[in-house]
């Protein structure tokens, strides 16, 4: 893109609007719901070198960790992992204090994010 034609501001100027609009009732509705509590755990931002293993050991300082469980594309030949992965605990308070110890830490180089998973039935 040339710079002196204004192609790049222009292209700026339109799609910077689209960062700007409120979002529809329905997506603020399920931007904001609230995910019951769960013994099983939603772990986004993995390093592509973290396992099963690393991700159950990870989580065991907080609770008595039943499974942890990295998500990997089937599709590929090597099964890399897709950035994400699960972690279930034998309990809710376990797992409370499983999902506020390491939202926001690091683990394998990378930082990870923690949330209650959604039940199965509402995906």
């Amino acid at each position: 893109m040339d710079l002196r034609s204004g192609n790049l501001r222009r292209f700026l100027s339109t799609t910077s609007s689209l960062f700007d609009r409120p979002l529809s009732a329905a997506k603020a509705a399920r931007v904001t719901e609230q995910i019951p509590p769960s013994t099983t755990l939603f772990v986004s931002g993995l390093s592509g070198r973290t396992t099963n293993q690393k991700l159950r050991e990870a989580f065991a300082n907080f609770g008595d960790v039943i499974q942890g469980k990295v998500v990997t594309d089937r599709s590929s030949l090597s099964n890399h992992s897709k950035g994400y992965g699960f972690v279930r605990y034998s309990n809710l308070e376990d797992a409370k204090k499983g999902m506020e110890g390491m939202d926001g830490q690091f683990l394998d180089g990378r930082v990870i994010f923690t949330e209650y998973a959604k039940p199965k039935d509402t995906l």
